[in-house]
């Protein structure tokens, strides 16, 4: 992977972990939360996709249609299975689940469906970006799992890892095979999802309005940065970068995850998940050089 594109990788790894944090505080909300971030989404990109319609023609054919939609369908279980698991679990259980899930089956998919090749180093940096996602969700200790919520942490994150699998290899094929722009794929499927959310919303105006009530703050922030954070990826993949390589390196986003646990939520940081970012870290740079 050249520069640009890692660059690009990183980038949303740090702004990836930093709207997670926004949701997690959100998390009793629920769709309602979803539903008013993705209306922000829409907002606030749609001069950008507008400029884009002006001076890029669009692929507006079958497959091109049906990725889009389809893409947006998982995005939107995606949201809502993310959501409901920071209802009911840790934000450091279901996180590293999440995104641990997410780039192993995301590989496994690219090597298999998308034709590209796993050669050791690929191979190496995901093992280790996987230990290392471990190490950190854990601290070596796989009891863990064991403690209040943490089941029930495991399942959810389990869930949306593989959702994030699958988004990710259906819009690798729409941006790199089937030629849509990735803003404009990212923005038509955060339109489709607030089209499918609005009416649960609406049918209990009152209800959501209660939900939101000091959380716009966060649907504002989260609306911005969630976009922006896949964006990033999806132009990196645009670029040439190879799904096998972009899926694991954005899980990078643990160790600001870690970080940010320590310096905002006050959690404990032992050595096993000092250890869990280094090895982390190493994955990720083996990654690149690939």
């Amino acid at each position: 992977m050249s520069l640009v594109p890692f660059v690009f990788v990183v980038s949303a790894a740090f702004i990836h972990a930093f709207w997670n944090l926004l949701s997690k505080r959100a998390a009793d909300a629920g769709p309602s939360f979803v539903f008013a971030y993705n209306l922000v989404c829409c907002v606030a990109y749609a001069p950008w996709v507008i400029w884009l319609f002006q001076h890029n023609e669009m692929p507006w054919t079958w497959p091109a249609s049906a990725g889009i939609v389809l893409s947006g369908l998982i995005h939107l279980a995606y949201s809502l299975c993310l959501q409901r698991g920071y209802q009911v679990a840790d934000l450091s259980v279901v996180y590293p689940t999440a995104r641990g899930t997410g780039p192993l089956l995301s590989s496994i998919g690219a090597f298999l469906l998308l034709g590209e090749t796993p050669t050791p180093l690929k191979i190496m940096g995901l093992i280790g970006v996987v230990v290392g996602i471990g190490l950190i969700s854990t601290q070596g200790d796989l009891a863990a799992f064991r403690r209040p919520g943490g089941q029930a942490g495991l399942r959810w994150g389990v869930g949306t890892g593989a959702l994030i699998a699958s988004y990710t290899i259906v819009d690798a094929y729409v941006v790199k095979e089937l030629g849509v722009h990735p803003v404009i794929l990212d923005w038509c499927s955060n339109l489709l999802r607030f089209l499918l959310l609005a009416p649960l919303v609406l049918r209990d105006v009152g209800h959501a309005r209660e939900r939101m009530a000091g959380r716009w703050h966060l649907a504002i922030a989260v609306g911005v940065l969630s976009p922006l954070s896949y964006i990033l990826v999806l132009l990196a993949l645009d670029l040439g970068a190879p799904l096998s390589v972009v899926a694991p390196a954005r899980e990078m986003s643990m160790m600001v995850g870690a970080l940010l646990g320590m310096i905002v939520l006050g959690e404990a940081v032992g050595r096993w998940r000092l250890l869990g970012c280094l090895v982390l870290v190493l994955g990720v740079v083996l990654l690149s050089r690939s």
